[in-house]
Order: C-alpha cells, then structure tokens, then sequence
C-alpha cells in the first residue's frame, strides 16, 4: 500500500506532512504506519515507518526531532534532534533540514510556519493542553526565533471531531471556570453528556493569539478506522492498543 499524507495549502512553501495509518510496515491493531515507539508494536518496524515518513519528506530519519509527550504546556526551540526526549508537547525551529514530528491519535497535531521568517513550529494539543497553552507556548517558542504571530500559518491536522467527543459535565464545568463563554464549544448529548469541539476551541485560541492564518484539514480520527488511528475507537471497541500518526514539518 503507498504511503498517504495529507498536505495544506496554507503551508505550502513548507516541507510538511499529516501522515495517515497507510503506507507502512505494521500489523494487526497497528496496521500499517504506526509510527510510535511508545506502543507494542516490534521498534524495529516502527523504525522502518519512521524512515518511510522521513524519505516522503526528503529527510534522513535521524533529523526527526521528537519530544515525550506529556499533555503539558511546554514548548522548546530546537536546532537538534534530542538525543533524549524532553518532556514537552511543541518545538520551533529555524534550522533547514530538522524535521518536528508529533505523534497523535486523536488529539491535535497542530504544524505553524512563518514563511517570510523561515522559522516552523509543530504541537501536540489535546484538551488539557489546549487548555493550558500550548499552542500559544508554540507561538511565543517561534517569536524567540523571529517570527511573528501575523505572518504565522497555522494547520491543526486529523484529530477526534466533536461529533464523536462525548464528555461529561465535570469536563464541560472545567472549560467554564477558565471562560464562561467557552460553553459555545460544547453541544447537548445523551443524557447528562456533552459533544466538545476540540478543534473549533483551538481554533478560537489559535486566533485570539493573532495568528495569521488558521485552518483544519477537515479529517476526523475516530470517523475514518480505514486512514486513522483512534485511541478513543480503540477503547470503544475493547482493542488492547492502538497506532500513532506522525504529522511533520521542516524547512
């Protein structure tokens, strides 16, 4: 199967790429192009879609700087990859030839550049750190090595849609104490449950930051099992684990 990723106009003088579940070296729940080292899946094969990712962008796979993700607000510049992960959910770079990957399944890969500046920036936003700022740690990482937020493209890639983001209302109580009028992100469902708009919130902080241009490619991770993984439709289904998508971008 070839390998599919999914591109922006918005980014479109950037190396960059959502990559799908299609195209890779996977098996079984993680058919095929399942790019986390943090699963069960044999590394040695993760590493063979890794390198496949690598060479659709034209870079060497050792030039995929990656953080430990860990649902938090912190973003690093980097001319590097790490030779140890940090903890962290974004990185910015102005170094040409270093790509920014972030792993997802379900939460947001969020992929910024600042074209006149050639600085890039790559975040992993899912509703904690949204909420707490990494998208805007994200922005402020890329100013400190030149850009500015009006010149600033900003692309969330496939993530859950709020059609299928069930919550409840401790969820929804915790998104109202930060902003009351945060509840314009939250629809009625069954019973006491509420559908959240992870996206559409992102995209409000996304503009309130002043970002230039901001879009979603449209795609839902938990809709589309043929192209996406899903930790959420994994749980559903009782599966005992789940594939990560890598988005990437370099200049």
């Amino acid at each position: 199967m070839t390998i599919e990723v999914i591109t922006s106009d918005a980014l479109a003088r950037m190396r960059h790429g959502f990559f799908t579940r299609r195209g890779g070296a996977s098996s079984g729940f993680f058919a095929s192009l399942n790019c986390g080292f943090g699963s069960t899946d044999r590394k040695e094969t993760v590493a063979t879609n890794r390198k496949r990712v690598a060479d659709t962008l034209g870079i060497s796979p050792k030039r995929l700087a990656t953080v430990h993700q860990v649902h938090s607000a912190r973003a690093l510049a980097t001319d590097t990859p790490f030779h140890v992960r940090p903890k962290a959910d974004a990185m910015a770079t102005a170094t040409p030839g270093l790509g920014l990957a972030i792993l997802t399944a379900d939460c947001q890969p969020v992929l910024f550049a600042d074209k006149a500046a050639h600085v890039i920036g790559a975040a992993h936003a899912g509703w904690r750190g949204a909420l707490d700022g990494i998208l805007e740690a994200t922005v402020n990482a890329m100013e400190g090595l030149g850009a500015r937020p009006a010149e600033i493209s900003a692309v969330i890639g496939p993530s859950i849609s709020q059609c299928a983001y069930e919550v409840g209302p401790e969820f929804l109580e915790r998104f109202v104490d930060d902003d009351p009028g945060n509840t314009r992100f939250f629809a009625n469902g069954q019973g006491d449950r509420y559908q959240f708009d992870l996206v559409g919130y992102s995209l409000q902080r996304l503009h309130n930051a002043g970002i230039g241009e901001v879009q979603w490619t449209g795609h839902c991770t938990y809709s589309d099992s043929d192209r996406f993984f899903s930790y959420r439709r994994s749980r559903h289904r009782n599966e005992p684990e789940y594939g990560r998508l890598m988005s990437v971008i370099c200049l």
